[in-house]
């Protein structure tokens, strides 16, 4: 797809981070933009940041977890710019812990943001984009670790996976009202994600502890959000279904695909799995 002046663009997580440069690579196309995210002093940093850079940018502060605020944030942009074409469901947290020791609280957290919170804006805005009748686009940020596991992060991989799979059925399902799909899957990229965690609703988090702060320099070791956000809006005109950004993770893809392969092979051994000959 490509991006235009005439191209109204509504991201989520758009303050900081990887939305606020998704936002600001979408808009040096010409692309008006709507940020939304949870806190009106970050949004109006971030559109001051854009509009000196002589972006048409406005803001609207929304939990993607809460269908209301989704449905409340999409008026407002149909009311600031009349429809919209790209939506970049790029809102998300982090969260790990041990099997059997995570609270359902924490769970349904995560769920409700990483996951529920793309539905949501699939939900609300393909009749939106639908309704003009000139095509538009999902960006959906996923991550590496909806391709690959570790240890330690297991609900993180729960909804990173499921956006994966979620995502390759709406690529299908969406094109043919001309709307594309991409899924955005960075592995570390420096952001503030690993802060995330400590608004869980059972709270904690501790800065001073090892393993933070060694997540706190793998983080600050990675990509700069604004190449990622290039790379995204150059994969977005190529109409790219995966958007990778770490070229040496390319091995572990390898070796999952490897291991699926060989189980999936391995039926084939099992009697009651063999292909019968007609007759």
């Amino acid at each position: 797809m490509k991006i235009t002046q005439d191209t109204v663009c509504f991201i989520t997580g758009g303050a900081t981070g990887i939305g606020f440069a998704i936002a600001g690579a979408l808009a040096a196309r010409g692309a008006k933009i709507m940020l939304a995210d949870l806190h009106q002093d970050k949004l109006d940093a971030a559109a001051a940041k854009l509009s000196a850079k002589g972006a048409d940018v406005a803001t609207v502060v929304c939990d993607v977890a809460d269908e209301a605020q989704m449905r409340a944030a999409a008026q407002a942009t149909i009311d600031r710019f009349g429809k919209v074409h790209v939506v970049a469901n790029n809102a998300g947290v982090a969260l790990g812990g041990a099997p059997g020791a995570i609270d359902m609280k924490d769970w349904r957290w995560i769920v409700d943001i990483n996951l529920i919170g793309v539905a949501h804006g699939v939900e609300i805005f393909t009749p939106l984009i639908q309704s003009h009748g000139e095509g538009g686009y999902f960006i959906n940020t996923a991550s590496m670790a909806g391709h690959g596991t570790g240890p330690g992060m297991a609900p993180y991989h729960a909804t990173k996976f499921a956006v994966v799979g979620y995502s390759e059925a709406l690529k299908q399902e969406l094109e043919p009202s001309n709307i594309g799909v991409s899924i955005l899957c960075p592995a570390w990229v420096k952001t503030d994600i690993h802060r995330s965690s400590f608004d869980k609703p059972t709270g904690g988090g501790d800065e001073s502890d090892p393993m933070f702060q060694t997540m706190s320099d793998v983080i600050n070791s990675g990509l700069d959000p604004a190449d990622v956000a290039e790379w995204t809006a150059q994969c977005v005109e190529a109409d790219r279904l995966y958007i990778f950004t770490h070229p040496e993770f390319s091995g572990a893809i390898g070796q999952r695909f490897a291991m699926i392969k060989a189980d999936y092979d391995a039926c084939s051994d099992f009697p009651a799995f063999q292909k019968k000959d007609a007759g």
